[in-house]
């Protein structure tokens, strides 16, 4: 059903912490884009205890939720349906609350990496790397399986790690191999270098960044840019920042929640871009 600008409809955005969430600045810029003044987007501190409470007090008023950890996973038993996309990583970040009164999962992260990718020019890649083993790192093989045509290198701290990468590669059909993590320097050579670790995790590899590097996407946004990325770029790299991430798949959000396509991406961006600034000022 297509949104009527007047109706009075609500989404937000769940998980623990959720203070730092980018989530309400992009979609109220695309609530304001697309005029549809009726809407409201607010986040809620709500971790995988807490959830099934709120799920049951939600009215007919409420459009969609978008979910980030702990609750990816937790949400999936209060769902009618989940997407092929979310059942092939076993996380949904989209939940769409219809007009007969479903609730159907999805997940925008993983066509959303892929979306970011592409509006660098990285159309496919012939292999690729992936810097960290948690869930994100599941999501960059399910991205990875839509663009990289070879093997993926995984570089891991424990074989138990390696062993969780290999089984995802397995199940996304990624040809996957893992690699110890006091060798991650060797991941900075590949055609497309996905880091997916936190914060200050790959600082200590920015001085090992090739002199022609490829392609770097850091997941990261916030502090921005990473040791790693910064280097990167000073060495003529190009880079796929968190936000970019961050942007395209809230843009899918907006669409499947509200029934308008196409989401304005550049004012959501350029809302993302003016609060990190604001952060670091």
């Amino acid at each position: 059903m297509r949104a009527r600008a007047t109706d009075a409809r609500r989404a937000a955005v769940l998980g623990k912490p959720i203070d730092h969430s980018l989530s309400p600045v992009l979609h109220r810029a695309a609530y304001e884009e697309l005029r549809l003044t009726g809407w409201s987007y607010d986040r809620f501190e709500i971790d995988e205890a807490a959830l099934p409470g709120f799920f049951a007090e939600l009215g007919p008023e409420w459009a969609g939720l978008s979910l980030t950890m702990p609750l990816k996973r937790a949400v999936i038993p209060l769902l009618d349906e989940i997407s092929e996309t979310a059942a092939s990583v076993e996380a949904v970040n989209t939940v769409v609350l219809t007009d007969d009164g479903r609730r159907v999962g999805d997940n925008t992260d993983i066509p959303g990496m892929v979306a970011a990718l592409r509006e660098r020019g990285i159309e496919q890649v012939d292999s690729a790397a992936i810097l960290g083993a948690g869930a994100t790192a599941s999501s960059a093989l399910a991205a990875l399986a839509r663009v990289c045509t070879g093997a993926v290198v995984a570089y891991v701290r424990s074989e138990a790690r390696a062993a969780e990468m290999r089984q995802w590669g397995e199940r996304l059909d990624v040809e996957v191999r893992t690699a110890d993590w006091s060798d991650a320097d060797q991941a900075l050579r590949a055609p497309l270098v996905i880091a997916t670790t936190p914060a200050g995790t790959t600082d200590a590899l920015a001085s090992a960044v090739p002199e022609s590097p490829a392609t770097l996407f850091d997941v990261l946004y916030d502090p921005w840019p990473t040791a790693l990325a910064a280097r990167w770029s000073m060495y003529g790299g190009a880079v796929v920042s968190g936000l970019d991430l961050l942007v395209h798949q809230a843009v899918l959000q907006v669409e499947q929640m509200t029934g308008r396509a196409p989401a304005p991406l550049d004012a959501m961006r350029k809302a993302g871009e003016r609060a990190l600034a604001a952060r670091q000022d």
